[in-house]
């Protein structure tokens, strides 16, 4: 049986919980993925493609042009390998949208 306390949650975790609940999302994945993102990819690339969530191990990233996207398909098995430092909740694969 789960007790509750009397004290306020910090605003994070209820989010974290409620986005995790409604959208599958899981918002402290994609926290250390964003720091990460630089060390993943090259520095041109990092400066226009963002992590933007991760749903159902997927991380989806936005890019400005079809060409940054032909370029993370590229890196996805190196970018992949070096989200392997997040344990069970690592994206298996990759996904990009289109942002201008």
């Amino acid at each position: 049986m789960t007790k509750y306390s009397d004290q306020p949650a910090p605003l994070s975790e209820l989010l974290r919980t409620m986005a995790t609940r409604v959208k599958k999302v899981d918002l402290s994945a994609i926290e250390e993925i964003c720091s990460l993102w630089p060390t993943l990819v090259e520095p041109a690339i990092s400066q226009v493609c963002h992590p933007e969530f991760v749903k159902n191990r997927v991380l989806v990233i936005s890019v400005p042009s079809g060409a940054f996207a032909q370029q993370i398909a590229l890196d996805q098995e190196a970018i992949l390998e070096g989200l392997l430092a997040l344990g069970d909740r690592a994206p298996k694969s990759l996904r990009t949208i289109q942002k201008p």
